[in-house]
């Protein structure tokens, strides 16, 4: 029994690393008015009649601080790479040359550096839902051991470690917050 409570600590970490490294990855989306080739991370281009992530069917990479350069392997992907771009609604306008796609970061508005924090903050309480939601598993599960024979003041010193746990990866949460708001709201 003692194995099955540290199997459930060790599933209720990564549980929670889950939630953290996902967090990471859309906050990574979110644009603080520089480029940057995360922004594209995620999109699906039509490649001979099969969604194909950007990067398989391209080289993305920065040109300087406010421009994105699309070179694809083959010329006959610009135009779906474009109408990719724009049915992601990212509020990028891709340009086209015949080469390459280039894209021009263009400079936030206050309003639209609030809607973003807003937006980062959400993403940031979808965390907090599976911090919580891990701990909501592994307290049930400690507490159905104690239920099962497993004793009394070991399920309570589990329980506060999970406890203690769910904090901590809370105060991660909130740093990870902090930090990308004052990014998106310097200018």
């Amino acid at each position: 029994m003692e194995e099955d409570i540290d199997l459930l600590s060790e599933i209720t970490k990564e549980s929670m690393d889950q939630s953290i490294d996902h967090l990471q990855s859309e906050l990574s989306k979110i644009r603080a008015g520089k480029a940057s080739t995360a922004m594209l991370d995620g999109l699906k281009v039509e490649y001979y009649g099969t969604p194909t992530a950007l990067s398989q069917v391209a080289n993305v990479s920065t040109a300087d601080a406010k421009t994105l350069i699309i070179q694809p392997w083959e010329k006959s992907m610009l135009a779906p790479i474009e109408r990719c771009i724009f049915e992601a609604n990212l509020g990028l306008t891709p340009m086209n040359d015949g080469e390459i796609v280039r894209i021009n970061i263009p400079p936030m508005t206050e309003e639209r550096r609030k809607a973003l924090a807003k937006s980062a903050k959400s993403l940031g309480e979808d965390a907090k839902i599976g911090l919580r939601s891990a701990r909501h598993k592994a307290m049930d599960s400690i507490k159905k051991a104690v239920k099962d024979g497993y004793p009394e003041d070991e399920g309570k010193k589990r329980e506060a470690e999970v406890q203690s746990m769910t904090d901590s990866y809370g105060k991660k949460v909130e740093a990870m917050l902090d930090a990308k708001e004052k990014d998106i709201m310097t200018v």
